[in-house]
């Protein structure tokens, strides 16, 4: 990666919008973004590592909120390690949870995918029945 990236290739990199980029750091999830002699964003391998973290707290559910409840322990207590574990531990169990639900969901929808494919397989014994009787009533 190079020295600084902008906000497209960060983007790009991150999978997010710009538009939600400047939000993250409108809402204090990021640090100010350091900034070139024109004021474009140049963004730090470290502010990469913190967007992809950010990506990965949000794609589990986690709430802008609670991430920036986050980010505010980290920040005004860097030695606050216990209260940011029992967040996350917290954050690990909800997802945990939701996992769980996810997959009782896709037992019941594999069950009818199994459903229907016996009443398919049902339906073409009844037509190939059809076709077998057909055949011999033509062949009289």
């Amino acid at each position: 990666m190079e020295d600084k990236l902008t906000i497209a290739e960060v983007a790009s990199l991150s999978g997010l919008s710009v538009h939600t980029l400047r939000y993250y750091e409108r809402a204090g999830l990021l640090e100010a973004i350091g900034r070139d002699e024109k004021g474009h964003r140049r963004y730090s391998a470290e502010n990469v590592q913190q967007i992809q973290f950010l990506n990965r707290l949000r794609a589990t559910g986690m709430s802008i909120r609670q991430m920036q409840q986050f980010i505010g322990l980290f920040r005004q207590k860097p030695n606050a390690v216990r209260e940011r574990r029992l967040m996350l531990e917290q954050h690990q169990q909800q997802v945990e949870e939701h996992i769980l639900q996810l997959k009782e969901h896709l037992e019941v929808i594999n069950w009818k995918i199994q459903h229907y494919k016996k009443l398919e397989a049902e339906q073409k014994n009844e037509f190939d029945l059809l076709n077998t009787k057909q055949e011999k009533i033509d062949e009289n």
